[in-house]
């Protein structure tokens, strides 16, 4: 006899009367479901069909504060007796978790007051989605911006050159049919999209739709009716989202400047698209680069073609470079891009027009939006910049050619194994083993060595750390210096929830603490057990380990469960060099814990009179003061 033990997510687990063993099992599989760790993600719904309801007439409407009350009647998106225990009912949403999911998502939806058409959208929404992230960028680990489809991949794209360095993935996503309608497909692409934001280090702007997710800045609408909306016509995706989520790591484009998150809020709106058809006019060529207008997207025939025939064209063109105007030629075709091969192209290059290479219009435009808004660039800096390759938006020259896995296949050879699934998952096995060792031998040239042979530099071990983790423990700020520059990610979470910058804490590498703030690392995780290690770190008398804290942003007044702050147990345990270095560094000597006691209490109480005489000297604002005045 059998019976079925069910948990409050669905899963089921069978377990036999006469097996106690099986009992047990089910039982330590619901509690690895609950016990996840959790990925939040922050969800900005800016309008869009994803989340239009139908009024009495049939007619598609946003309707204000909708969209979140109906997630939540979906068990799909939300999961309620999960979050209701541990957030109360009017908390942040919750997924169900299932055996294959590395994280619990958790996310917030914050609704835009007017949400807005896709098609009127203009540069002042994607400067306030822009400022949105950067205000919560430190909160969540990724965000997804839900979006109407005939405009998406303009802001995608732009979204991808205003957020500088980034390291946190933002993925936009939207629907052909309202996420609540019967059949749609909002809602697998909804939940694609959180689920990849909250598992995943990919550190771009994404598109998602159908089961691909597309670099943003690659992408463009090319159905009015399909579910697969959008494709991304000179770029393979970075991950397919089928029964298995599975990412092109070698693909991601990853920053490799040491430099902290910023958004550059400002573009220049004095751009436009000119495209080219037979027997367009001088006339029209003439007055469309005239003044305001700073900077043109041409878009040719085939591989960058005009007519050869038309010098009045040429010479508007000509003038318009002459007068500073960035024209930047690109195809009109869907795939493909512009070249030098015939006469008719090369005439444009003579002529001062800079070629596009395979740039989407939608990336050129709003690239040029970008680059044309940097002040401290001049003319030609702009023009080299519109050629280079700075969000992953084109390829200049030939196109990028993955370097065979010459490593992995020479093992592979020897395990007889074959096909590209193997291969992929030796390579994901090999590689990360490598990367540590290297790091651990201080091996810089070997690192550089793997990552030629196509090793991600981020890529995470079975336990999720990455070679950026094993640095920060292993203290050489040479190598994480080099790991750092090769594109290396501070946000990443091994499987107990430990960043680089974590480790960098516990191993107390003050220097290395400093690089990775440079980098945008961030404390992370709950308050209160970021007070208890310092808690633990106070009572051990441990005035290091607090130093390390504060140097990577933490509050020295924080409490721990109990309501006691460091203070509290350096006082307690008499450690006169950590009460010192608390009180000068700002922690508040009147905070209280849930007894209603002071630091200077409990050391009275443990008659611990150096910890006394130290927090009676204080000044008001909790500064030692002259120890000899006592």
């Amino acid at each position: 006899m059998s019976r079925l033990l069910c948990g409050s997510h669905g899963n089921v687990v069978c377990a036999t009367n006469n097996d106690g063993l099986n009992m047990e099992s089910a039982k330590r599989s619901l509690t690895g479901l609950t016990n996840k760790p959790e990925g939040r993600v922050l969800v900005l719904y800016t309008g869009g069909t994803i989340g239009m309801m139908r009024n009495e007439q049939g007619v598609l409407v946003p309707i204000a504060n909708a969209f979140v009350k109906n997630l939540r009647k979906y068990p799909q998106l939300y999961d309620r007796e999960y979050a209701e225990k541990k957030f109360g009912a009017m908390g942040p949403l919750v997924l169900p978790v299932t055996a294959t999911d590395n994280r619990r998502v958790v996310y917030n939806v914050l609704e835009y007051t007017n949400l807005c058409d896709s098609s009127n959208m203009t540069m002042d929404e994607w400067i306030r989605i822009a400022n949105d992230i950067k205000e919560s960028y430190e909160h969540f680990d990724g965000f997804v911006v839900l979006h109407g489809t005939d405009t998406l991949s303009y802001t995608a794209s732009a979204l991808s050159f205003m957020l500088e360095a980034l390291g946190k993935i933002v993925i936009l996503t939207g629907s052909q049919v309202p996420i609540f309608d019967t059949r749609s497909d909002g809602l697998d692409n909804f939940l694609a999209s959180l689920v990849i934001a909250a598992n995943y280090n990919i550190p771009e702007v994404c598109v998602f739709f159908g089961t691909n997710l597309m670099r943003g800045n690659r992408t463009s609408k090319a159905s009015a009716t399909s579910f697969e909306a959008f494709y991304s016509p000179n770029f393979s995706p970075l991950a397919t989202a089928n029964i298995k989520i599975e990412v092109d790591y070698r693909s991601i484009f990853r920053s490799c400047i040491l430099e902290k998150f910023y958004v550059h809020a400002s573009l220049n709106r004095n751009v436009g698209l000119l495209r080219l058809f037979p027997s367009i006019t001088s006339e029209l060529v003439k007055v469309f680069l005239q003044p305001p207008i700073e900077g043109v997207v041409l878009q040719t025939y085939g591989a960058g073609n005009v007519p050869t025939n038309r010098e009045d064209i040429i010479a508007e063109l000509r003038a318009a470079t002459k007068r500073g105007v960035v024209i930047v030629n690109i195809t009109q075709c869907a795939t493909g891009c512009v070249s030098d091969a015939y006469e008719a192209g090369k005439l444009l290059y003579k002529n001062g027009v800079i070629p596009g290479f395979d740039m989407t219009p939608e990336a050129a435009l709003t690239k040029l939006a970008y680059v044309l808004s940097k002040h401290e660039w001049d003319t030609e800096t702009k023009r080299q910049m519109m050629q280079t390759n700075l969000r992953g938006e084109l390829t200049a020259g030939r196109p990028p050619t993955m370097q065979d896995w010459d490593l992995v296949e020479a093992v592979a050879r020897s395990l007889r194994l074959s096909s590209a699934a193997e291969l992929q998952e030796l390579g994901s096995i090999l590689f990360p083993a490598m990367l540590n060792a290297a790091v651990i031998r201080r091996d810089i040239v070997k690192l550089e060595s793997l990552q030629g042979y196509g090793a991600d530099i981020s890529q995470a071990n079975a336990d999720g750390r990455t070679a950026l983790h094993i640095a920060c423990c292993e203290g050489d700020i040479k190598v994480v210096r080099r790991l750092l520059k090769m594109g290396a990610n501070v946000h990443i979470k091994d499987r107990f929830d430990r960043t680089p910058l974590t480790d960098a804490i516990e191993y107390d590498r003050h220097e290395i603490i400093k690089v990775l703030l440079q980098c945008g690392a961030h404390l992370h995780g709950d308050a209160v057990q970021i007070g208890e290690r310092m808690c633990d770190a106070a009572t051990a008398g441990n005035t290091k380990r607090l130093q390390s804290y504060l140097m990577a942003g933490a509050d020295l007044s924080q409490k721990d469960v109990s309501g006691r702050t460091p203070l509290h147990f350096a006082a307690l345990h008499n450690h006169t060099d950590a009460v010192k270095f608390l009180l000068d560094h700002g922690a508040d000597p009147h905070c209280i814990d849930m007894l209603g006691q002071t630091a200077t209490e409990l050391a009275k109480a443990a008659r611990a009179s150096d910890a006394i005489r130290l927090l009676t000297s204080s000044g008001q604002n909790g500064v030692v003061k002259n120890a000899h005045a006592s």
